[in-house]
């Protein structure tokens, strides 16, 4: 019985992440018979879990039929941190948010009542939806900083006096919790929803506060020893001698994140320089880049140069990224890959300069479609990605009764 729930289990995960499946594949995919799949599946769709979605593509001879997961079956919670902000959504199993994602600025740094607003507020948008805590699969949550997603830890911000950050989260909701660091869900989304499906070696960057890395190698996303795989932020480039948060200088983090771009946007306006753009508050960092993106995308010759000069910057740093794991693609994505196409000249300008033509050539430099949503894609996908180890339950929430704005 146990093992019929661990494989069940494990058909649900798998068409969560594939969205449609024949028995076929499922078949493969769970390394079991085609009986036995045929036999839980059948019990599966008896149960209203899974659902008959057309045919598959004709291959000559008879289209197999193809299953997906009832949207309704579950939900899942998705948290998407950064230093300032953070975004909370409950998504269903076809990944479709259900509700309006709550945005609200939570400052990680010196913030004591950080992780108690947190819980609290995560608490409330359950609460709103209507959703039953017995529908909801678990909550899974990206953030910044030094995080070991297998022990639920992050050394750098919201430490909790006692026990585990996803143990105290978890006993205040009565969920499942489950951790990682920000760029490399944003890494997950892409492997499993976006440019990195079905690429064996990709690099995704992280365009935020910080540039962080989300490393997928041998089709896997790579977490390192301790899951601190991908520093990207603190590669020290520079002789500059600009302090980073690390508290080391130099660091590429000095010349190329968001707040530094907004930083040298206002030094340039108080030298004069001509600009559809006014002074930016630092104290509202969303905004502040926001006004310089619509400025760049109106053609504002110094809001192109200072992203440029940025992306330049980060070139230099894929540029040891290509020579040192030799990408099949470098994938731009969060917060500041809305930008576009405007950091692709200056990032491909520094690969000209700084690397190897030949490794250079077979790599290419693409934009995320699923940009500023990678983050809560790839927290929702955490969840799934651990959903064997949880009890198989079900109480379905009817979509009319979910609170929509």
């Amino acid at each position: 019985m146990e093992k019929n729930q661990l494989y069940r289990k494990k058909i649900i995960k798998h068409l969560y992440f594939s969205n449609m499946l024949s028995c076929a594949d499922l078949s493969d995919k769970i390394n079991k018979s085609l009986p036995v799949t045929t036999k839980i599946l059948g019990k599966l769709i008896e149960e209203d879990w899974v659902t008959e979605t057309g045919y598959a593509a004709s291959t000559g001879g008879r289209r197999a039929v193809m299953y997906s997961l009832k949207p309704d079956v579950l939900y899942i919670v998705s948290v998407a941190m950064d230093q300032l902000i953070t975004r909370i959504a409950i998504l269903n199993m076809q990944n479709t948010q259900v509700a309006a994602t709550e945005l609200f600025e939570l400052p990680l740094l010196k913030n004591p009542q950080a992780l108690d607003s947190l819980t609290e507020k995560i608490d409330q948008v359950i609460t709103r939806s209507g959703i039953s805590k017995s529908s909801i699969a678990g909550v899974g949550i990206g953030m910044p900083g030094f995080v070991d997603s297998a022990k639920g830890v992050n050394y750098t911000f919201l430490e909790p006096e006692q026990g585990t950050l996803t143990q105290y989260i978890s006993s205040k909701l009565k969920l499942p919790v489950y951790l990682d660091n920000d760029s490399r869900l944003i890494a997950l989304a892409e492997l499993m929803f976006g440019a990195a499906r079905n690429k064996k070696n990709a690099m995704v960057i992280n365009l935020g506060w910080g540039v962080g890395l989300g490393m997928i190698l041998n089709g896997d996303l790579f977490r390192g020893h301790n899951g601190f795989a991908g520093e990207f932020s603190h590669i020290p480039l520079f002789l500059n001698n600009k302090l980073c948060s690390c508290g080391k200088s130099g660091c590429l983090e000095t010349e190329t994140s968001l707040l530094v771009v907004i930083e040298k946007a206002n030094k340039g306006l108080k030298e004069g320089k001509i600009s559809l753009l006014k002074e930016l508050s630092v104290e509202h960092a969303e905004q502040a880049f926001q006004d310089i993106i619509k400025a760049a995308g109106k053609g504002d010759k110094f809001a192109v140069e200072i992203l440029s000069e940025a992306g330049y910057n980060i070139g230099r740093g894929v540029a040891i990224l290509i020579h040192l794991l030799n990408p099949e693609v470098v994938i731009l994505s969060g917060r500041g890959s809305s930008a576009g196409r405007i950091w692709q000249a200056p990032i491909q300008q520094a690969l000209n300069e700084h690397c190897i033509p030949r490794l250079a050539s077979n790599t290419e430099i693409e934009i995320s479609s699923l940009g500023y949503q990678a983050e809560v894609t790839g927290a929702a996908a955490l969840v799934m990605e651990n959903f064997e180890k949880n009890e198989l339950k079900k109480e379905p929430t009817q979509p009319e009764k979910l609170v929509k704005k």
